[in-house]
């Protein structure tokens, strides 16, 4: 007892140790969410679970809607993927018309040739008409910059090739096509300084055929498309026992390392440790960016989840056909998938319900999916645009950073811009300053953190950031 009580004393006389906070914690401010929109906010009430629904209920009466649909010859009148697709351009058009024809209704109608192969899911020439509206935006400078909201109309049962059994696809994926129509409906009553598109595509279920041929048409014509919202299976699965599903949660997925980039690109991106900041990687933060900001103002919790992978196991949506060609893109899935309510055909096997029905689907949580797309669709729209040529000054070793970069390219305001950064070992933004400058030295070293640089305007309305790379200037 008397060695313990010589080690106690010993002990107490050490001196107090101090325990310095991570630079990265010290410097600025920290990263909570943005300044809300009033106009925003307004816009967000209009969402409407009743209309949603309706939508819904007037696809699921076209009763098949194959792809390949489209060159079937016995459907009977008003059924089939055509129909629905005439269905969609005559809602767009409605849409317009409520708004004193503020939107462009475009098809993009071609022939998909036919697939090679015994796995070919489209074995003779057929038609696919992807349904569009776009809401110009309203300064001629910031209306170069185009943000777009997509969902498939196509539906499927198990047989792929099936055109005639009843294939409702209420939760996939007419429920992402409900948020595209939704969000066209509320959000063309108001103005924005940059474009928006509301977007259905056909041929998902054949191999993403339909947003396929958009994004290479909006690379042929030269889009300046900075963010794409792709909503596939967005229904909120309500199955009668089910407990793990979570009404409060969606999921964000997006691309990371683009695999078709030229070799040299992916190898800089790897060295520096760039593959979680793609530009796909900063849309997917700026979502979540705009939950924290905008949902507070409603009545719901609603909370995204930023998934570090382009897609779940064994399956893909259409927003890799746009991040393929390097625009930015990500998709909104429900939290929990139920696959006796996707690519099934309805039927009740040893007391158990298949099919995609609407009585599977939440239109509560539909609505909820649509706001989250409207706000990060109008805060883009609102912004700036992305700063350009961001860099990291590398002449040095020194425990500073040194970013620079230039306004962005398409943008009459004069932006203010907001510095980002988070721990190597964190996935969201933690702290940030700003400058009204194109150049600043934080006292924050660049080995220990990521840096992201944003526009933003007088009220507010920031780009999703963009990633520094490395340049060393010349002494």
């Amino acid at each position: 007892m008397k060695v313990l009580r010589i080690g106690i004393a010993c002990c107490l006389l050490l001196p107090t140790i101090a325990f310095a906070q991570r630079d990265s914690l010290v410097y600025g401010k920290p990263f909570v969410g943005d300044k809300t929109d009033p106009q925003v906010v307004k816009a967000l009430r209009e969402v409407s679970p009743v209309r949603i629904r309706k939508t819904i209920e007037s696809l699921i009466a076209f009763n098949n809607r194959s792809t390949i649909s489209s060159v079937t010859k016995d459907l009977p009148p008003n059924t089939g993927i055509i129909a629905a697709s005439e269905w969609i351009e005559a809602q767009f058009h409605a849409i317009s018309e409520g708004c004193d024809h503020c939107l462009e209704v475009k098809v993009d109608d071609f022939i998909e040739p036919a697939g090679k192969g015994r796995a070919a899911r489209i074995v003779e020439p057929t038609r696919l008409r992807n349904v569009y509206a776009i809401l110009k935006g309203t300064d001629p400078t910031a209306a170069k910059r185009m943000y777009l909201v997509t969902g498939h109309y196509d539906t499927r049962v198990g047989d792929v090739m099936d055109t005639h059994s009843p294939a409702p696809g209420a939760n996939d994926d007419t429920s992402g096509t409900a948020v595209s129509l939704e969000s066209a409906r509320v959000l063309s009553k108001y103005k924005f300084p940059a474009t928006l598109v509301f977007v259905t595509v056909a041929g998902e279920e054949q191999g993403l055929n339909g947003s396929k041929h958009l994004a290479e048409l909006a690379k042929k014509e030269g889009w300046q498309l900075e963010g794409v919202l792709n909503n596939d299976i967005v229904g909120g699965d309500t199955t009668p026992g089910e407990t793990l599903q979570n009404k409060s949660l969606v999921r964000v997925f997006s691309q990371g390392i683009n695999p078709k980039d030229p070799a040299d690109i992916i190898a800089r991106d790897l060295s520096i440790g760039l593959d979680n900041d793609s530009g796909s990687r900063e849309l997917a933060r700026y979502v979540l960016e705009t939950d924290r900001s905008y949902f507070p103002h409603t009545s719901t919790a609603f909370t995204a989840v930023m998934e570090l992978r382009l897609d779940r196991f064994l399956r893909g949506g259409d927003h890799s056909s746009f991040s393929a060609l390097d625009f930015p893109a990500v998709r909104f899935t429900e939290w929990r998938e139920n696959y006796a309510h996707q690519h099934q055909k309805v039927r009740v096997e040893d007391g158990k319900e298949y099919g995609d029905l609407l009585k599977f689907d939440d239109f509560s949580y539909i609505a909820n999916v649509a706001r989250l797309n409207m706000a990060t669709l109008a805060s883009l729209a609102s912004s700036p645009g992305m700063p350009q040529d961001v860099k990291v000054l590398t002449t040095n070793l020194d425990n500073n950073t040194l970013l620079k970069w230039s306004a962005p390219a398409s943008t009459s305001a004069t932006p203010v811009y907001r510095v980002l950064w988070r721990d190597t070992t964190a996935n969201d933004w933690q702290r940030y300053t700003t400058t009204e400058k194109t150049e600043i030295n934080v006292p924050v070293s660049k080995d220990n953190v990521f840096f992201g640089v944003e526009a933003c305007d007088a009220a507010g309305h920031c780009s999703q950031a963009v990633p520094p790379l490395p340049e060393r200037r010349q002494p």
